[in-house]
């Protein structure tokens, strides 16, 4: 009797444990099914939306800043805090003093001179912006940028596409270097342009309306500038600038990117409306080089009269 009834509950046990098993199913499917779902989107955001270069959809404001110089210390001037865009960001006024130079024009360099505009193209010279010290005009040549590079050569995956990064960056250098020297260096302090490979960080902010944070869009660019007093004697006023390029990219979008941010570093402080320039002012499928437009612009910014490049009075 007692075998018989060891039987029966372990029969009842197994009948409750497959019915446990089986209600248990529906909801771990579910669970899998939602799963599965967060890592298609994770995969989607981290790796696929990535692969086109994104610009600034807005600009930021000027804010007035004091740099320095490796050996001096320079004015209250104010410094741009992302890649320019339309409309622009009215500027705060450089302080009135009889020791800035007075705004005049530049020899072209040789190197620019020997473009042929073509008129017939035209330009997008109506959009550039201007600062408080003119335009952003280079004056001493050539320009010494440094560009971020991996510590080791190791072949691990990770550096391989730090590798392909900056391959990419170098090209769109090279390309830029047909108009403007260019030469890269291996000291960041003594750089005129600085690239580095980082993410650029966003604005968020808390709407006190809604209490909720406001998340701007993902950029895989941009580019800064500052002005600084050389330490030369007399002092000269001049700029740097930074540009920031995203690591998650393709090599292909990298490239474009750099090009469209180094056509800002050198002095286009502006966007395109027409996409086959290279400053245009959105990502675009084809990415196209560097325009008779975009050098039509570049050479005409140089036409005109700045504060940089011209030494302070004493």
């Amino acid at each position: 009797m007692s075998m018989k009834r060891s039987l029966r509950d372990s029969l009842v046990f197994e009948c409750l444990s497959v019915r446990s098993v089986r209600s248990a199913l529906p909801a771990t499917r579910s669970r899998l099914i939602k799963l599965i779902v967060l890592a298609i989107a994770f995969f989607s955001l981290t790796f696929l939306l990535p692969q086109f270069p994104i610009f600034p959809n807005s600009p930021s404001p000027s804010l007035p800043v004091s740099q320095s110089s490796p050996a001096s210390p320079s004015p209250i001037l104010p410094v741009s805090q992302s890649s320019p865009e339309a409309p622009p960001t009215p500027s705060l006024p450089i302080p009135q003093s009889p020791n800035f130079p007075s705004p005049k024009i530049h020899p072209l360099p040789p190197s620019l001179a020997q473009w042929q505009t073509k008129d017939d193209i035209g330009d997008y010279f109506a959009q550039i912006q201007t600062t408080d010290a003119g335009y952003l005009v280079w004056t001493k040549f050539p320009l010494k940028i440094y560009l971020e590079h991996p510590d080791s050569l190791n072949n691990s995956a990770s550096n391989l596409r730090f590798q392909q990064w900056v391959t990419a960056i170098r090209e769109a250098i090279d390309e830029w270097n047909n108009y403007l020297p260019l030469v890269e260096i291996d000291s960041p302090e003594l750089a005129d342009i600085i690239v580095t490979r980082s993410q650029v960080d966003r604005d968020i902010q808390l709407d006190p309306e809604t209490g909720l944070y406001k998340i701007p869009r993902a950029i895989t660019a941009q580019t800064t500038y500052e002005f600084y007093l050389s330490s030369d004697t007399p002092a000269v006023l001049r700029h740097r600038m930074k540009v920031q390029i995203s690591p998650d990219i393709g090599k292909n979008a990298t490239l474009a990117t750099a090009r469209h941010e180094l056509g800002h570093a050198m002095g286009i402080w502006g966007h395109s409306d027409r996409k086959t320039d290279a400053l245009y002012f959105s990502q675009v499928s084809d990415p196209p080089p560097i325009s008779p437009r975009d050098l039509n612009t570049l050479k005409k910014i140089y036409q005109q009269p700045t504060r940089l490049g011209w030494e302070i009075s004493s």
